[in-house]
Formats: C-alpha cells, sequence, structure tokens
C-alpha cells in the first residue's frame, strides 16, 4: 500500500484564505468530501458522521448521549434533574461538533445549501444540550461561544435557498430575525462588548445592505419612486397620474 498523497498535493494548490473543496465518490460508493489544507487534506463523509464512525452503533455520539438520557428517564420516573454530562463527555461532544462544523463550510462552498442547514441545526441541538446538562457552566461555555457563528452559517444557507427563489423578502426577513437571536444571545450571556465587534453581525449586517439593494422593487414602491421623481421635475401631470395609480392600486 502506498502511504504517500504528494501526488495528489502537487496537482492541487492550497490557496491560504481560500476554501479549497471538492466533493467525489469513494469507492465504497459513498460521497466524500476533501478539503485543502496548507500540510495537506481532510477527507470525510458527505452524510453520517463525518468520520463514518458509528460510535457505541449510534449515527453519532451526540445520539449516544440523547439515547442514555433517554434510558434515565425510563429509570427515574420521566425526570432527568440528575442527568449530567462530565468534563469529558462535554469534550467528546465538542470535538465532533468541530467535525460536522469543517463539513458544513465546505458544504457552503459547494453550495450545498441543504447540507449546510442540516449540519448547522445538528450542532445546535448538540450546543442545547450540553447547555442544559453540562455539569458547570464553564464546560457548557466553550461550545456556545461559537453559537454566533453557527447562527450566522445557518442563516447564509437559509437565505442562499430563498435567493433561488428570488424570494427577497424572505432573505431579509431570516437575516433581521438571524441579527435579533445573535444580539440576545450575548445580551442572555452578559457579551455586551460583543455586539458592537461581534463579526457574525457586522457580516450579516453587510449581507443585509447588499440585499435590500438588490431587492426589486414592489409596484407600491416603484409607483412611490415615479411620484417622487414627477415632484421633483416639476411634472404635475404626471405625478397626478401617479397618485391616481397609488390609490387604486390601494383598493385593490
Amino acid at each position: 500500500m502506498n502511504f504517500d498523497i504528494s501526488h495528489i498535493l502537487e496537482h492541487w494548490d492550497y490557496e491560504p484564505g481560500q476554501v479549497v473543496v471538492r466533493k467525489f465518490k469513494g469507492k465504497d460508493g459513498q460521497e466524500k468530501i476533501q478539503l485543502r489544507v496548507d500540510l495537506g487534506l481532510l477527507q470525510m463523509n458527505a452524510t453520517g458522521r463525518p468520520d463514518g464512525k458509528r460510535p457505541f452503533g449510534q449515527q453519532s455520539l451526540l445520539d449516544h448521549y440523547i439515547s442514555q438520557l433517554e434510558k434515565y428517564r425510563e429509570a427515574n420516573n420521566g425526570e432527568d434533574e440528575n442527568f449530567l454530562l462530565k468534563g469529558e463527555d462535554c469534550s467528546k461532544l465538542q470535538q465532533e461538533a468541530i467535525q460536522y462544523h469543517h463539513r458544513y463550510i465546505c458544504l457552503f462552498q459547494l453550495e450545498d445549501y441543504e447540507g449546510v442547514i442540516r449540519d448547522t441545526e445538528r450542532n445546535i441541538e448538540a450546543f442545547d444540550f450540553v447547555q442544559h446538562y453540562s455539569e458547570s457552566d464553564e464546560m457548557a461555555w466553550a461550545l456556545q461561544q461559537f453559537r454566533p457563528q453557527l447562527l450566522m452559517m445557518r442563516i447564509r444557507a437559509r437565505g442562499a435557498v430563498a435567493l433561488r427563489d428570488n424570494d427577497y423578502a424572505k432573505v431579509i426577513q431570516l437575516i433581521e430575525e438571524g441579527l435579533d437571536e445573535i444580539r440576545n444571545f450575548y445580551r442572555e450571556h452578559s457579551r455586551h462588548e460583543l455586539l458592537e465587534q461581534s463579526g457574525e453581525i457586522q457580516s450579516l449586517e453587510i449581507w443585509l445592505q447588499e440585499i435590500s439593494a438588490k431587492r426589486p422593487l414592489t409596484e407600491r414602491e416603484k409607483l412611490e419612486s415615479a411620484l417622487d421623481e414627477a415632484v421633483k421635475a416639476e411634472n404635475y401631470e404626471k405625478a397626478a397620474q401617479v397618485r391616481d395609480a397609488l390609490r387604486n392600486l390601494k383598493t385593490t
């Protein structure tokens, strides 16, 4: 067996600052994703757990712990008050979440937005699980600190799906709701200083401006713009016609 991958790297350059990624079908018939990094490449499965493993026979380690929680509830009359994740458990879940993070970044570059939504929502579920059952706030924060980036990627993916249908109103709604969610996260965790420093908030605000500028005008907005132009040009006959059109629009 030849373990040397130099021949692959020689024909696939690493580009600093760029997400260089490709998808292909492996010898096992499963879709794979490769991410080019400076010292080589990362390979992961396109579905399931990225490394292809099934911890404790489950789809993921998160599924294993959820199964453990369900068993605990069954043994304790539905109660889970004393079910706790130890530091080691939280660390393992964090490492697994990083795998999904790498994959949804790759999937976004590949424009597989449904895959991004799937993996970001999966990680949100993991973050919530650790937040609820971790034995210490410090352990929970080890994951929670990355929630803004996670939320931003989900918003980006959802918005990209809406843009396929030219639903600009939906994209704007998603961004505005997402910004509120990220801001509320910082407030709830007393990280008010990050409201001004957050790269995620700044990125989404810029995107919101871009989408708002590109959004096609509604019929009402077109008429209102035409009215403003007519008034500025002192074309009062035209202005009157546009006003009549606006009134008719309101009654239809």
